[in-house]
């Protein structure tokens, strides 16, 4: 996918552990979801499915990071947002999994 910008799991870690200010999308289904989540960040769970009609939630004026399990989802979701007029984005490399491997061994792998 052509200029998707990422965030690393660990810069997403520093930044709101510094107290910034932003809105975490999880795209994966809710049972990926169950599975391990980042809301105690302040996640949200937004299925890619569900993202077309569900746009309207999402703060245009904030800085949004997109996730899914790998980080392929969440580029898709990226470029529907992006055609909506969003430009404050970011992409969760490695999805859940790479915060697994750099931030939190304690989230299970799938």
């Amino acid at each position: 996918m052509p200029d998707i910008p990422e965030i690393t799991p660990t810069e997403l870690k520093e930044r709101l552990d510094n107290g910034e200010k932003l809105t975490i999308i999880d795209v994966r289904e809710p049972h990926e979801w169950d599975n391990g989540n980042l809301e105690p960040y302040g996640a949200r769970l937004i299925p890619l499915g569900e993202l077309p009609t569900r746009v309207d939630e999402i703060p245009a004026d904030e800085e949004v990071v997109l996730m899914c399990r790998s980080g392929s989802r969440s580029g898709r979701a990226l470029e529907l947002l992006r055609g909506h007029g969003h430009d404050r984005l970011l992409n969760l490399k490695g999805g859940i999994l790479g915060w697994s491997d750099q931030v939190d061994p304690s989230i299970p792998k799938y």
